[in-house]
Parts: C-alpha cells; sequence; structure tokens
C-alpha cells in the first residue's frame, strides 16, 4: 500500500503544479471514514482506494482524478454523502465521486437487473466525463486481484463473469489493453479453473522445453532490422491463457493445434519505420495471406494503431508480430488515459463516440436483458471497415448488414431503409458486409423497421432500435384495436360520452392520457366493466356479474393492422381474407385470429372473444393446404408450375408421407385472399399429377 508522501510525490512527479494539500487531506480523510473496517483479505479498507490512487498516479492522471479515486467508495460504505465531498473538495471532484459510487440498493436487485442497472448509471456517467470509466475500471481491477479472498464461491463467479462480459470488454473498447488482458486472465482462472490451470501448466511445459526459443526468434527478428538498417525494439511472450482458450474454442482445435502461441512486438523509432520493417519480415519469412491487418492508417475506433502480420518461422512455426511507434504503444496499452481526452473537453466525440451509441442503447431498451445483450454487443465484437458513397468510414462488428450500418450512419437513415447497394449492386438487406465495402442505403417514404430484421442485424444500436420501433407500432395498433372497443362500450353506458368524461376516466384509473386509456382496452388490461364505472361511476350497479361484457354488436374490422404487430393469425388454422374470422384476447398479449371452424377455439373458453372482420381491399395471408401427388417423374414440377400459374409464391413445403403409388405434401402458401386460395384448389384438383388437394 503507497503511504501518504509516496502518493503525493509519484503525482508530483508528473504534475508539479497539482495541489500538495488538497491531495493529503483526501488522503487522510479515506483512511479517517473507513477507519475500522476490513476487506475479505483481512486488509484495512483503505488500502482499496489508495490502491485504486495508485493506479491512477501510474497513468499519470490528473489530480482531482486520484481524489476521486481515494474517495470513491466513502459515500457507499460510510456515512459521508457527497454534499460533504463538494464541500470538502469540490464540485467537481463530488460529480466524479457520484459518477463512480455504486448504489447500495443495485444490490438488492436481481443479478440481471443489479447489472443492467450499474451499466445503466455507469454509461450515463461515462458520458458526462471519461475520467469516471478509469476509475471504476481501476477499481476492479483491483478488486480482482483481491478476488481469491471473498470465501463465496457463488459471489466469486458472479463478479467475474460480470468482469468478463462489461468491464474487460469497456476496457479495450478505451484502448486500455493492459488493464482488458490482466481483468481477462483473472476473471477466467475463476470463471474456467480446470481450463485455466490446463493451459497454465501446458505453457510452463513449453517454457522448459523451448531452450530459450523465444528470445532466440526476437533476437533473429532484430537482428534482420538490424541489418536493413532499421533501429528497433523487439519483445516476445507466449499469449495469455485466455486468449489461447479463446483461440481454442472458436477453432474447435486442441491446444497443440493452436498454432500462433508466440506473439512478438517491435518498436520503430517512427511510422514510416514500421512499413519498412513490416517489409523486410515479409521478404526474410513468409507470411500468411489473410493474416495481415493494417491498423495504423485505419485505426480501431478506440484509437489503437499498429501493423499486425503472421510469419512461418523455421520448422514451419506461425509467430504473431505487432509493429508500432513508442508512442504508438504507450497508447495502445492505456488509451484514452494516454492522451487525457477529457482535459480536451472531448466527452463524446472523436475517440469516444460509440459512447453515443450506447447511451441511445440505454434510452430505447425495454428491460434490463436487453439492455445487457445490446451492450455486450456494441461493445464485445471484432470489427470490420466500410464506406458511404461519399467516403465516411464506419466501424461495424464483424457479420454486419446492411442495415446495422445504416442504422450506424444514423438511426433515422435505419428506420426508412427498404434497400441497399454494396459496391454497386442492389443486394439483399441480410448479406454480411466485408472490408472495403461500399454502402449505398436506399430509403423510401413511409417505411418501417421490419421485425423480421432481428433475425440478422448484429449491432446492439441497430436491434435496440429495431426493437423500439416495433413496440411503438405495436402499441399504437393495439391502441387501434381499443379504440374501436371504447366506442362499443362507450354506447353501452347510460350517458353521452364526452371529452370531459373520458378525460375524468382517465384520471380516475390514473392514466396519463386517452391512448393510454385505448391501450389498456385493446391489451385487455382493463375489463369492459371497469371501463363503464370509469365513465360513469355507479353505472354498472344494477348489472349482473354474470352479464356478457364481450359481447359485440358488430364486426371490428382489423384492416390497416400489421400481421404479428397487433395481431396474429393462428398457425392452427390459417386464416385467410374471406374467412369468418374471431380474435381471442389475452391479458397483455397481442390478438390470436382463428377461422371461425377451428377446433383450437374450444381452449378459449378462459379469453376474451372478439368479433373480427376482414375490413375492405384486406388481402395477403398464408393458406396451408394438403396435396397427394402420384409418385411419378415431373408430378412436381407440374404441381410448382400450378403455383407459379397463379401467382403464389411457396412459403413451405414437406414432405408428409411417401406412400407408393403417392406422396403427400403439406404445403404454405402466400394467398391474396379466399377466392386466390380457392382457384389454387381447383387448379390442383384439374391437374393429372395431383390426387387429391385439400386446405387444412
Amino acid at each position: 500500500m503507497l503511504r501518504q508522501y509516496e502518493l503525493v510525490e509519484k503525482v508530483k512527479d508528473y504534475d508539479p503544479d497539482a495541489d500538495e494539500a488538497a491531495l493529503n487531506r483526501a488522503y487522510v480523510y479515506t483512511v479517517q471514514k473507513h477507519g475500522a473496517q476490513k476487506r475479505a483479505s483481512g486488509d484495512p479498507y483503505f488500502s482499496h482506494p489508495i490502491e485504486v490512487a495508485g493506479l491512477m498516479t501510474d497513468l499519470q492522471l490528473d489530480e482531482q482524478t486520484i481524489i476521486t479515486a481515494l474517495l470513491h467508495d466513502t459515500v457507499e460504505d460510510t456515512l459521508v454523502t457527497i454534499e460533504d465531498i463538494e464541500a470538502n473538495f469540490g464540485s467537481e471532484v463530488a460529480r466524479l465521486v457520484d459518477g463512480v459510487t455504486k448504489l447500495s440498493k443495485i444490490e438488492a436487485m436481481p443479478e440481471d437487473e443489479r447489472a443492467a442497472e450499474n451499466l445503466r448509471k455507469f454509461l450515463l456517467a461515462m458520458s458526462e466525463d471519461i475520467r469516471v470509466l478509469l476509475v471504476k475500471l481501476a477499481d476492479r481491477l483491483h478488486n480482482m486481484r483481491t478476488l481469491h479472498f471473498i470465501k463465496k464461491p457463488e459471489k466469486r463467479q458472479r463478479i467475474a463473469r460480470e468482469t468478463m462480459d462489461i468491464y474487460a470488454p469497456l476496457a479495450e473498447r478505451v484502448g486500455m489493453y493492459e488493464y482488458m488482458r490482466e481483468m481477462q486472465a483473472l476473471a477466467f482462472r475463476e470463471i474456467e479453473p480446470e481450463a485455466y490451470a490446463t493451459i497454465t501448466k501446458r505453457l510452463e511445459q513449453l517454457r522448459s522445453q523451448d531452450g530459450g526459443q523465444v528470445d532466440a526468434i526476437a533476437l533473429a527478428i532484430k537482428q534482420a532490422l538490424a541489418e536493413a538498417g532499421l533501429k528497433v525494439e523487439v519483445s516476445g511472450r507466449e499469449k495469455h491463457p485466455f486468449s489461447i482458450w479463446q483461440k481454442m474454442s472458436e477453432r474447435h482445435v486442441s491446444f497443440e493445434q493452436v498454432t500462433d502461441i508466440m506473439a512478438f512486438r517491435v518498436i520503430t523509432e517512427n511510422e514510416a519505420d514500421c512499413y519498412r520493417a513490416m517489409g523486410i519480415l515479409h521478404t526474410t519469412w513468409q507470411f500468411l495471406p489473410g493474416r495481415f491487418k493494417d491498423y495504423i492508417s485505419t485505426p480501431k475506433n478506440n484509437g489503437y494503431r499498429s501493423l499486425h502480420t503472421s510469419l512461418m518461422y523455421e520448422n514451419s512455426m506461425r509467430v504473431e508480430v505487432q509493429i508500432r511507434t513508442r508512442e504508438m504503444h504507450q497508447r495502445n496499452e492505456f488509451g484514452l488515459a494516454a492522451h487525457w481526452a477529457y482535459k480536451q473537453h472531448d466527452k463524446a466525440d472523436g475517440e469516444v463516440g460509440w459512447l453515443r451509441d450506447l447511451i441511445e442503447i440505454v434510452d430505447t431498451s425495454h428491460d434490463a436483458e436487453e439492455l445487457l445483450e445490446h451492450t455486450r454487443m456494441a461493445i464485445y465484437q471484432d470489427r470490420i471497415f466500410a464506406f458511404t458513397p461519399k467516403g465516411a468510414l464506419f466501424q461495424l462488428p464483424k457479420g454486419s448488414t446492411s442495415v446495422d450500418f445504416a442504422f450506424a450512419v444514423h438511426t433515422d437513415l435505419g428506420l426508412a431503409t427498404v434497400g441497399a447497394k454494396i459496391n454497386g449492386r442492389h443486394m439483399p438487406l441480410r448479406t454480411p458486409l466485408n472490408n472495403g465495402d461500399v454502402v449505398e442505403i436506399i430509403k423510401g417514404a413511409g417505411a418501417e423497421p421490419q421485425l423480421s430484421w432481428l433475425g440478422f442485424v448484429v449491432t446492439g444500436k441497430a436491434r435496440a432500435a429495431i426493437r423500439r420501433a416495433v413496440r411503438l407500432k405495436e402499441r399504437a395498433e393495439v391502441a387501434q384495436i381499443g379504440s374501436k372497443l371504447f366506442d362499443e362500450i362507450a354506447a353501452r353506458v347510460p350517458a353521452r360520452i364526452g371529452k370531459k368524461a373520458i378525460r375524468d376516466a382517465i384520471e380516475r384509473l390514473d392514466m396519463d392520457g386517452p391512448e393510454d386509456l385505448m391501450f389498456a382496452i385493446g391489451s385487455a388490461k382493463l375489463t369492459d366493466r371497469e371501463v363503464m364505472e370509469a365513465l360513469v361511476p355507479g353505472c354498472t350497479a344494477d348489472l349482473g356479474e354474470d352479464e356478457d361484457w364481450s359481447a359485440r354488436e358488430r364486426a371490428i374490422s382489423i384492416k390497416g393492422l400489421t400481421p404479428g404487430v397487433a395481431f396474429e393469425l393462428a398457425t392452427c388454422c390459417h386464416p385467410v381474407p374471406g374467412d369468418r374470422i374471431v380474435g381471442l384476447r389475452r391479458k397483455g398479449e397481442t390478438v390470436l385470429v382463428h377461422a371461425i371452424d377451428c377446433l383450437e377455439l374450444a381452449n378459449g373458453i378462459d379469453t376474451d372473444w372478439l368479433d373480427l372482420s376482414w375490413g375492405k381491399r384486406s388481402h395477403g395471408a398464408v393458406g396451408r393446404l394438403s396435396v397427394t401427388l402420384y409418385d411419378r417423374p415431373g408430378t412436381l414440377a407440374e404441381m410448382a408450375g400450378i403455383f407459379a400459374q397463379n401467382k403464389t409464391n411457396v412459403t413451405s413445403l414437406v414432405q408428409t408421407q411417401l406412400d407408393h403409388p403417392f406422396t403427400s405434401y403439406e404445403i404454405d402458401a402466400e394467398v391474396q385472399d379466399l377466392a386466390h386460395l380457392n382457384r389454387i384448389i381447383s387448379a390442383l384438383r384439374a391437374s393429372d399429377a395431383v390426387a387429391q388437394a385439400e386446405r387444412i
């Protein structure tokens, strides 16, 4: 543990103008306030904030950050308040401490909600001042170093998993690779102790057997570059156990099959020497095609810059080499901390522009599970590079599609997307992008995100925006159903219902506005009786409890509503426009539409029945057919021709029975309405290839 004078001296070494008195006061303050508190290791509790402050001095951060590190646990674990911090150390330190402080109520939440709420508060604080993140990462790193002292294995597992899922990826995204690697190693040891022990043991065996091979390869690289007149530093190391385990898992290979366990780093004097060194290495040893990456000309989102290549050394040994300048190396290891981005008031632009996406995800995520899912996508995936037609560069996770690209450019562009050109060619929206693709997004007036997009988009920002848009559309369409139901409910009330009665009803039901009322009616969160009583109190007193409250005088049209949003077409009977239909409505669920003769309706006794109609010009649904063909060559092709002639698309074809001389199929076909479906059935029955055709 750093002593008081040692901490102050470390700060004064790189910042002679630092307020020595304030640093001393903060050191004494944290020792006094934490008092006799102990950590799980048995050490005094104040040793933890002092060690965190020491980590901040290693990064040469300003005095406010050092003081924040010293005080970051006082509000949570002692009687100190934010107001006390502000009175003693100023508003800036108080704001930073408040941003880092973990609220005690979070610990009482379920695990996913706690992690999500912690992350939500964390991201919002980061967007205001990146120093909050730097202190928090140092706090988590020191806690991971002492994790083994915690007695409860389930608590160790939870902390390790949270570190692996959230804090290590965040460290990577701000370029603090040294922190990321150590967090991953410590978390991996706890989460996968057997794998960690096995890989560590194998690495020790390699070390004992290689006879100084790492040093020999490093020396050979240095000599090859020196002979070409380059002054460089070369170091070599084995990859970390977690990195090796990742490769084993991703490639489904054993430890022996991981060929690039050794990694070497070449530090040059300037950027031009980086490219010269790469050329010399590629002409001295065979390099592996597809393994070269130029992060100098095209840095990563977090500012990381380096050349990466893989070489085949003697005896067919694969080695990885990273080439960078000393300035790049310092930046790559400690990221934003190395350049003090906050001193330039660069809170959410440039190198931390990705924070804006995270904040948008915080705003649009519906619940804890969504927030964690979308955020992990946003902060923990390998990247590709794609361009707009005007040359603007965007970094995206591997596997991203044109829809992900559109949302990366701007949320409004993503919401209006109807198509895309990749390198000048029209391509399906689900097409994965490759490095260097030029993507042109085609917008459409009145376009809306499709629920099916969630099946192929990969970025957290896109998923969050699509889900939010679909939820808003669902709410509007359910409210539309509720409005139609409300008209019938109001007609049964013994009074004329005007705007004042509706406002009074909304107030009695404790709702925010008419749309909330209509949504509650449409989603069956309110019964007819509750609505009537809210409109005219006492009007239901003389009515019997057994009255059929859901009785309708006329059918409700579903024209204009979107299948899969406000209602779903039942897959048991596959109703199509022209069929007589009814809807089953359960609380909090979308309306399930059945044909009137569906046998499954017998199971809907406990639900609210809605008499529905398709509405004028309703068209488009999936009809299901059972078709039996004669088992001879060409009959399947003839059946396909009948569907084509009738301009229908077959979405599913399943062989259900093979009983010579017949073959039976179950077919789902997109049809306009009942008449269209009947024409197809008639055409099938008229064919010599078809023995039987029925709707099911």
